[in-house]
């Protein structure tokens, strides 16, 4: 039992680490030749993996770029679901944010790569949007498996924009500022901000 789940853990990370490399390795073609200056095979050969590798990880370049959307954590969704772990929605949605930051393990450098990359390529940004909508829509069910089918859409929306934007504006601070702190510590403060601007 305790060798399988070994084996298991083992086989998590060696496939975290393979993903990371992958994009980090499509990031970095991407920057140097454009989003069209590089084949999969090129790609492939970056990142030191096998093309049938490539494939089983990521089937374009763009996603491989975009990288993989980290799972909410099924405890904290739970809890959410729940009412928790504050009992205020703006507040635990700033919590499930948080969690989705700490998981993308995000270095300063990588943040400002990530940007300039997608400025790039307008399709990279019209995927990036894709992505977004789908969140968007992905959160929305969330807001309203916990708080009922009667909770407007329309301020579910809201609320998922405007955490939106403070993940931007998480994102700008993250990479000009000189702290050590975790993402999600950074997202936490402008959080608290916003909410003390909209109280007055």
């Amino acid at each position: 039992m305790g060798k399988s789940a070994l084996e298991c853990g083992h086989r998590e990370a060696k496939r975290y680490a393979t993903t990371k490399q992958i994009t980090s390795s499509a990031r970095l073609l991407t920057e140097t030749h454009g989003l069209e200056g590089f084949t999969m095979d090129d790609l492939a050969a970056r990142a030191g993996v096998s093309r049938r590798t490539l494939f089983n990880y990521f089937p374009s370049k763009i996603d491989a770029v975009l990288g993989v959307h980290p799972d909410l954590d099924p405890d904290l969704l739970a809890e959410f679901h729940a009412g928790g772990p504050h009992g205020d929605l703006i507040s635990d949605l700033g919590v499930l944010a948080g969690q989705l930051l700490d998981t993308k393990d995000l270095s300063r450098d990588e943040v400002a790569q990530m940007q300039r990359v997608l400025m790039s390529s307008p399709r990279l940004l019209l995927a990036c949007h894709e992505r977004f909508t789908h969140m968007t829509d992905a959160f929305v069910e969330e807001i309203r498996t916990r708080e009922g089918a009667k909770f407007d859409e329309t301020r579910a929306r809201v609320a998922i924009r405007m955490l939106a934007a403070l993940f931007d504006l998480t994102l700008d601070h993250y990479v000009a500022d000189a702290d050590d702190r975790p993402l999600s510590e950074v997202y936490a403060d402008n959080l608290r901000i916003a909410r003390e601007l909209l109280a007055q």
